[in-house]
């Protein structure tokens, strides 16, 4: 397994947090991108928390946006669908 990416994010509070990104990707048409990224958060069930934001890069320092288009959210279900049916172990 190759070495984990970490990156600082700037949380609601305004307190920095470090997290694990699982997967940056952009859609080609629309130039948006997106990252994919955990704080190894686990629910109810066991489950690793993930979280998905759109990465806005029109300022200098890179911000975190919500996606609040549900056929963005379609799409990206799709990215992470895909991703989760490529088992690496295989």
């Amino acid at each position: 397994m190759g070495d984990k990416k970490i990156m600082s994010i700037v949380n609601e509070d305004g307190q920095t947090e470090e997290v694990e990104v699982i997967l940056a990707f952009e859609f080609k048409d629309n130039k948006k991108e997106y990252v994919v990224y955990t704080k190894n958060e686990k629910d109810e069930n066991g489950n690793v928390t993930v979280y998905v934001s759109n990465v806005d890069r029109t300022n200098e320092v890179p911000s975190l946006l919500g996606i609040d288009s549900e056929s963005e959210w379609n799409r990206i279900k799709d990215v992470l669908r895909e991703l989760s049916n490529t088992d690496p172990a295989k």
